[in-house]
């Protein structure tokens, strides 16, 4: 009788919240840690809770709706879906977090709502981020959101697993989100659809946990369900603090069996850029650099974080932005806008000519705050660039790193940083 292989770690969280021997492919029942939706999916939730006759959710603890898509809201119709929300919260006991508190990807984690080990939903498709924490972390419909919010379980395909290993360092003035739009560019859109991702090697475990969380944010922009990392020190060290719960970090076996593994060296990469109007449309910035531009956005739930506000307030600092761009920065949570008040990042990029917007999704999902212009060029922190993401169908979005768009936003044009990091002009 030949062995029976290793799991992954997606196996082995659905093993233990499904109570089976789960193995990719497999359908299984298992419970959710946490369920969470936001102000442009919340409202489906409940009613499709209501259409259930559901009048109670799960667990209270358990579950929680935030507004950060459409936050401060800018229509009548969307505060009549906001005061939907705040009463939800009251009636059910869950948790609800407002206008200012930030975007739900930063929030849940940083509030201590999930913890290594973990299963957890939420009704947004970018839910992915929570992997860097080691959570398998996914998003789901409205409907599916509301069955989860009223059982605290859900029924799922255990994905197959394809392993990322990079390997190399990092250079100066490349980051995470280099990374991971290097990968968007080799493996494309679909490259690993309805699979997870484990991200390996020596250059994920020198990230920070924040750096972490901007690569798993995209995992969906390749198709996958899930973006995981391994649990160490760092990441222990993250949830210091946030919370009562007790981690459970999961690791996958040394035999484990991956659809198909993939080594990159992280040498040789150098910042990257998303072109529009795809986020595997990825090119080196030698390709683009000089591209005129309008407005630079550093924010979203991919790069919103104290770390990213630092790397652009490095840039700026003592600096100007351009008199023919606007500079727009969402920080992804009330504790990040005033960590980074503490730190005196902000006080740097509003001196520069940043236009300091309310914590949370801000310009990236178009809905306010940044609209672009017909014609104008965007340089983004954000995680997609597809045709009127940002609320113009005729506008132009590129994608980088926070480097890249504060230095693009000094000069007006698409730049490579790595001469604010390399002994150019500083």
């Amino acid at each position: 009788m030949s062995p029976i292989a290793g799991k992954t770690i997606a196996e082995k969280i659905f093993s233990a919240h499904a109570g089976t021997d789960a193995r990719a492919g497999d359908i299984v029942v298992a419970d959710v840690d946490f369920v969470m939706g936001q102000d442009g999916t919340s409202p489906l939730a409940i009613r499709a809770l209501e259409n259930m006759g559901v009048e109670k959710v799960f667990d209270p603890g358990k579950v929680a709706v935030v507004m950060d898509h459409s936050s401060p809201s800018p229509l009548e119709g969307v505060s009549a879906l906001h005061t939907m929300m705040r009463e939800f919260g009251k009636k059910t006991g869950c948790a609800v977090y407002d206008v200012g508190e930030g975007v739900c990807h930063q929030l849940i984690p940083e509030k201590g709502h999930v913890v290594p080990g973990d299963l957890m939903v939420g009704c947004d498709s970018h839910t992915c981020t929570y992997g860097a924490l080691n959570v398998f972390s996914t998003g789901v419909g409205s409907t599916d959101g509301a069955a989860a919010m009223a059982a605290g379980k859900l029924w799922f395909k255990v994905p197959e697993t394809m392993k990322v290993t990079y390997e190399g360092e990092l250079k100066p003035g490349v980051f995470s989100k280099d990374l991971v739009l290097y990968l968007a560019g080799q493996i494309g859109v679909d490259g690993a659809t309805y699979e997870a991702i484990e991200f390996h090697g020596p250059v994920i475990e020198a990230l920070s946990v924040e750096a972490r969380m901007t690569m798993s944010n995209m995992a969906i922009e390749v198709g996958a369900k899930a973006g995981l990392m391994e649990a160490d020190e760092k990441t222990l060290a993250w949830y210091e603090g946030r919370g009562d719960k007790t981690p459970d970090p999961v690791a996958p076996d040394a035999d484990a069996t991956y659809v198909r593994e993939l080594a990159i060296d992280a040498s040789v990469i150098g910042p990257q850029v998303a072109k529009p109007h795809a986020v595997d449309n990825v090119s080196p910035i030698e390709d683009v650099e000089g591209t005129p531009i309008a407005e630079g956005v550093l924010g979203t739930c991919t790069n919103g974080r104290l770390e990213d506000l630092a790397i652009a307030a490095k840039i700026l600092e003592g600096r100007q932005v351009h008199s023919d761009v606007r500079f727009i920065v969402a920080p992804a949570s009330r504790r990040i806008l005033l960590d980074a008040i503490e730190a005196g990042y902000i006080q740097t990029l509003v001196a520069a000519g940043a236009a300091l917007v309310t914590p949370g999704c801000g310009p990236c999902v178009g809905t306010h705050n940044g609209v672009p212009s017909d014609g104008e060029n965007v340089i983004s922190t954000a995680n997609r660039n597809f045709k009127g993401r940002m609320g113009n169908s005729n506008a132009f979005i590129y994608l980088g790193s926070p480097a890249t768009v504060a230095a693009s936003v000094i000069e007006g044009k698409i730049t490579d940083p790595r001469k604010y990091f390399e002994g150019g002009e500083r």
